[in-house]
């Protein structure tokens, strides 16, 4: 007769290799004192203790690159509402040749109808198609000389609107109106569109570093905070960011809001102390959800996979990329332990095979240090017989 057979897991669990802050600091000593991150300023805190336990020109204002979302998400979420969505809709306006397009500083519209159609975003050219078809169904005489009222644009896109009507004939002489003559000025709708809410525009920005979505949040958010809706704004709002949260802003430059100009500058330990006051606030978890997760999501997905696949998924945060620099800042897990983390190697060689050499350096750091809380289990099972009739699954 034939057994039964079930297959049974080996339960023995694999024991997750975490440091202690002693090691960590060991570790992060050794593995950046080479060639490979050129000089880098570098912190690593413990959450739990709120102590440093490593740093390395912790204090020096360096380059943040993208880094500096994290400083845009943090103002949006305090200055603003999570929850809070932007309208816009373009009209047939109520005067011959008018056309009114009723805005609200929208940072989700996109300026490309490509970009727009796979991330399921409304788009100026989506604008601009549909209210010239309109315009020209209500207007069967030329529409040569016509006049578009608009509240709430970004003068980004105002130009934009401008130079496609002349490209196709059309004269259009842009008028800016309040939100109330708008809606006065508006007599059919043409099309409506309703952006996400702001934490999950938040979460995409940081996810995939979009630029202008990132630069014009910060702004809405400098304006919320009672400052100008400009890059000197910002700056000022993110000196009262810190403020407010007890970090030290010395070394703090501002010049923009994504992190693309050369000029601005932060520290690691600024940003560390920043990490910190933020990890278990609950206003800012779309904010540390929004971070990249190590070989799965956004601007993490490719990293860690070849270079430290043990950490796949156990490092969420943010990267910062320009030319000559390769910066990292977030959490990593180590066993039942947490660590902050804030590496800036801003002084590369500008060269792609510096820079990816760099990335593969700080991976490796991490993969060190990173080890997940829960035993990790064999794949293969064991067969145990238990009766007399042999089965597979």
């Amino acid at each position: 007769m034939a057994c039964l057979i079930f297959a049974i897991p080996n339960i023995a669990p694999v024991q997750a290799q975490a440091l202690d802050p002693i090691n960590v600091a060991a570790t992060f000593e050794r593995l950046t004192a080479g060639s490979a991150l050129s000089n880098p300023s570098v912190v690593v805190i413990d959450p739990l203790t709120g102590s440093v336990v490593y740093e390395k020109s912790a204090y020096s204002p360096r380059k943040p690159a993208s880094v500096l979302k994290i400083y845009s998400a943090t103002a949006a979420l305090i200055y603003m509402q999570p929850t809070q969505r932007f309208t816009t809709s373009a009209w047939v306006g109520v005067n011959e040749k008018s056309l009114v397009i009723q805005g609200s500083l929208d940072p989700w519209m996109s300026l490309s109808d490509s970009v727009a159609k796979k991330m399921g975003r409304t788009s100026i050219p989506r604008i601009e198609y549909n209210s010239l078809s309109a315009l020209k169904e209500a207007n069967p005489g030329s529409i040569r000389n016509s006049t578009i009222y608009y509240s709430d644009l970004y003068s980004q896109d105002v130009a934009n609107i401008k130079a496609f009507f002349l490209k196709r004939g059309v004269k259009a002489v842009m008028k800016r109106v309040s939100n109330t003559q708008a809606e006065e000025l508006s007599a059919e709708q043409i099309l409506s569109s309703d952006s996400p809410e702001l934490q999950e525009m938040l979460g995409f920005a940081l996810t995939w570093s979009d630029n202008l979505l990132t630069e014009r949040i910060a702004r809405l958010a400098s304006q919320a905070a009672g400052y100008p809706l400009n890059d000197e704004g910002v700056a000022q709002t993110f000196q009262e960011v810190l403020a407010g949260l007890g970090v030290d802003s010395k070394g703090l430059v501002i010049k923009d809001a994504s992190g693309l100009s050369r000029e601005n500058r932060i520290t690691a330990r600024q940003v560390g102390e920043l990490l910190l006051k933020i990890r278990n606030d609950s206003r800012f978890a779309s904010l540390i959800g929004g971070l990249p997760i190590s070989g799965v999501t956004g601007t993490l997905r490719h990293r860690f996979i070849d270079t430290a696949p043990q950490a796949i998924g156990l490092v969420r945060a943010k990267t910062g990329t320009l030319n000559g620099t390769a910066n990292l800042a977030g959490y990593v897990e180590a066993g039942d332990r947490e660590y902050i983390f804030v590496i800036i190697a801003d002084q590369l060689k500008r060269t792609s095979r510096a820079e990816k050499f760099a990335r593969a350096t700080v991976d490796r750091i991490l993969g060190k240090i990173a080890a997940p809380l829960l035993p990790v289990f064999p794949t293969q099972p064991d067969e145990v017989v238990i009766g007399e009739v042999a089965t597979t699954s």
